[in-house]
């Protein structure tokens, strides 16, 4: 089984394993909800993903772009999960 970010991975703690609401762990929330957040100035959002998540930038956006095709995810935050899906399908259809 690969590491997708959505039940633990590198800084495990017992709060990264599956809630009973949800089935999302507590990263894969916190992902979701750093991602919510307005961003200052250029740097600010990768200083924060590694001071609160611990995590590489781009570590980071390889689980939040997995995060993106959870209907889990969906389920817990329609509104950031499908702003982020309609960018990511408008970057695709510039390419």
């Amino acid at each position: 089984m690969t590491d997708d970010g959505l039940s633990g991975g590198d800084h495990l703690s017992a709060e990264d394993g599956p809630s009973a609401d949800d089935g999302l762990s507590a990263r894969a929330k916190a992902v979701l909800a750093l991602e919510r957040r307005n961003w200052a100035g250029p740097g600010a959002k990768e200083r924060a993903i590694r001071e609160e998540l611990g995590l590489a930038p781009v570590r980071y956006y390889q689980i939040l772009n997995a995060l993106l095709d959870d209907a889990r995810a969906l389920a817990h935050d329609p509104v950031t999960v499908n702003r982020l899906r309609r960018v990511r399908e408008a970057r695709r259809a510039e390419r």
